[in-house]
């Protein structure tokens, strides 16, 4: 992968990166552009576009869009499996798969999916998503907490403590005022 400024790989991550951000008009218009660029492209059609765009429609707080808008990255071309995927994906769309499950309030489904990243991580390296699919897993199992009673819901809070653990473990030499860490540790307080 070239890494120049006119390169397919920048352009698809820098078009992903304005989505996660929010800024969706600059998203839509690289997306636009990536899409005329690369018609038959498969990483950019079944991987890239799709992340985006559910992103873009996350940021809206349509959480249903955006589980369809990545129908087309589920295996085997979300983890890579053909012979069409050159790069490492980081798994981007299963990410944004899991955060779309956590907006629709569907624990165990979004747990599933960071779970993916998990234990994939020799597709996802030393990408950001491997390290906060620890916290996506933590968060899943409290949304699905709440949506439980009795003994189940005992089991699922046992498994998002362990989870908020494995994270914070991770994250101990982090900077300590870093929001995503704030955010962590005050979720794993209100369940203890």
């Amino acid at each position: 992968m070239k890494l120049y400024p006119e390169s397919q790989g920048v352009q698809v991550e820098a078009a992903l990166a304005y989505a996660m951000i929010g800024d969706t008009a600059q998203a839509r218009t690289m997306a636009r552009e990536l899409n005329q660029r690369y018609p038959l492209d498969t990483q950019v059609q079944s991987l890239w576009l799709p992340a985006i765009k559910a992103q873009t429609a996350l940021n809206r707080r349509n959480a249903a869009e955006a589980a369809v808008q990545l129908q087309s990255a589920l295996p085997p071309i979300e983890y890579g499996a053909t012979p069409f995927i050159a790069q490492v994906s980081c798994l981007y769309p299963t990410y944004i798969r899991g955060q779309a499950y956590l907006a629709a309030g569907q624990g165990r489904e979004a747990a599933a999916e960071f779970q993916k990243i998990l234990d994939h991580s020799g597709v996802v390296w030393n990408c950001w998503t491997g390290a906060l699919a620890r916290l996506g897993v933590a968060r899943a199992n409290a949304v699905e907490m709440k949506a439980s009673s009795g003994a189940d819901a005992d089991a699922v809070r046992v498994r998002a403590l362990a989870a908020y653990k494995d994270f914070l473990t991770l994250w101990k030499d982090a900077d300590p005022d870093i929001p995503i860490l704030k955010q962590a540790k005050a979720e794993y307080a209100t369940l203890q």
